[in-house]
């Protein structure tokens, strides 16, 4: 476990009190703890602490000392970012006033309000924030487990996994296929796979031209299909090859041993392959008792509080909270909500009205990106879309140019937001 140096000065500045403690005590603070220092958990930490401006005592566990964004990494794929340019540290946030501590969050006790780590330490809060990320639903690949991932990498959790896909990419024999098992609905990042698809025939179009892409997806339909195929025609013609549910995409298994995939009972050997299993909230959701019987964490749409425990909000991937997509922009945006319902309960300040917004890039080829977004507001249901906007076939280049150009801007804000 580490502490931030303003917290150890805190803590012998607390223990120098007690030894001298009059016989009226000072009202504690009240504790806030936020696990997961991702989009929704890092901003969360971050606005809860400057907001509140000392009055609320604000802990964020988060295991990686280093985070990794896993929005922007496919660029990394494509050869358009540096692997360093994804990873953000957590000395902005600890100088604002958060106590950090890098370790696992192995339980939670909802009674009692208190959080175990993974050395046995036990924090205690008033109000508990969760933004865990995703998890992997076992057998959601039939051949495919944790352990294939050394072999068969998801990448869906940044960072070496990334890495390790971007070097067997690079490794793959001249006219070799690249597969990629899609995952089911719902998952992090809808546009993120096809993105992906995007970025491999870009490395590939140049160093292995003669190679195949293979994508084998269950669903009937995904996010911004006309833009990528239309995309994926002009700069990658032949290149691709999509296997929709309707030829047995939704049949399909994994011999990580022999690096084959069976597609409804079709043996295909490949010389890469990407799977992205089906998934579910971060696992200390399904430990705390907040998810439901999909995996998920069910919340209230004005609050992001957990719909089984008011004293709990789950943030981002994790939350099943109605129209809006997994993504950076939707944890970041949703954690200013949950960050202005907790200040207003613990410290009484003024709670509005909860807006939300979310926007999605993706990059198909060099300066051709779109995008795809909308507003949402609260329900008694859900959060629901009420406009929402998306690229349109058939744009031209400078307009592509100036949406990735965009895109660039709101990565450098959205991590500065995040990390300070």
């Amino acid at each position: 476990m580490t502490l931030n140096r303003r917290a150890f000065i805190g803590a012998g500045l607390a223990t120098s009190a007690l030894l001298a403690a009059p016989t009226v005590w000072a009202q504690a603070k009240p504790r806030v703890v936020v696990i997961g220092g991702g989009a929704g958990g890092a901003t969360a930490a971050r606005y809860l602490a400057k907001d509140s401006k000392g009055a609320l005592d604000v802990t964020l566990v988060e295991a990686n000392p280093i985070y990794t964004t896993c929005f922007f990494s496919n660029l990394y794929l494509g050869g358009f970012r540096a692997f360093e340019s994804l990873q953000h540290g957590y000395d902005g946030i600890a100088a604002g006033g958060v106590t950090v501590i890098n370790a696992m969050a192995t339980g939670v006790d909802r009674a009692a309000r208190t959080v175990t780590l993974a050395g046995g330490e036990v924090l205690a809060y008033d109000r508990l924030v969760l933004s865990p990320g995703i998890d992997f639903k076992d057998g959601s690949v039939p051949g495919w487990s944790a352990d294939a991932a050394e072999i068969m990498p998801h990448a869906y959790k940044a960072g070496p996994q990334t890495q390790l896909l971007k070097a067997q990419i690079a490794a793959m024999p001249q006219g070799g296929t690249f597969a990629m098992i899609a995952p089911p609905n719902p998952y992090r990042c809808p546009p993120g796979p096809y993105e992906r698809i995007s970025m491999v025939a870009h490395v590939l179009k140049t160093s292995n031209p003669t190679a195949k892409i293979l994508l084998i997806d269950p669903k009937d339909k995904y996010s911004k299909q006309a833009l990528f195929e239309e995309g994926w025609e002009r700069h990658y013609p032949g290149m691709i090859e999509r296997v929709g549910p309707e030829f047995g995409g939704d049949k399909v298994e994994v011999r990580p041993a022999t690096m084959e995939i069976v597609v409804d009972g079709t043996v295909q050997k490949v010389d890469v392959c990407n799977v992205i299993p089906g998934q579910m909230a971060g696992k200390i959701a399904g430990i705390a008792g907040v998810t439901d019987d999909k995996g998920w964490a069910p919340v209230h749409a004005d609050s992001m509080k957990s719909k089984m425990d008011a004293n709990v909000f789950i943030l981002g991937d994790a939350s099943a909270q109605g129209d809006m997509p997994k993504s950076g922009y939707s944890a970041n945006s949703q954690a200013k909500v949950a960050v202005m319902a907790i200040r207003g309960e613990l410290t009484g300040s003024k709670v509005f009205p909860a807006k939300y917004s979310n926007t999605c890039w993706s990059l198909i080829a060099p300066d051709d990106g779109v995008k795809v977004g909308a507003a949402y507001e609260p329900t008694p249901e859900k959060i629901a879309s009420t406009s929402n906007f998306i690229s349109k076939p058939g744009e031209d280049a400078a307009l592509r140019k100036q949406t990735y150009e965009e895109s660039i801007g709101w990565y450098a804000g959205i991590t500065s937001d995040m990390f300070g």
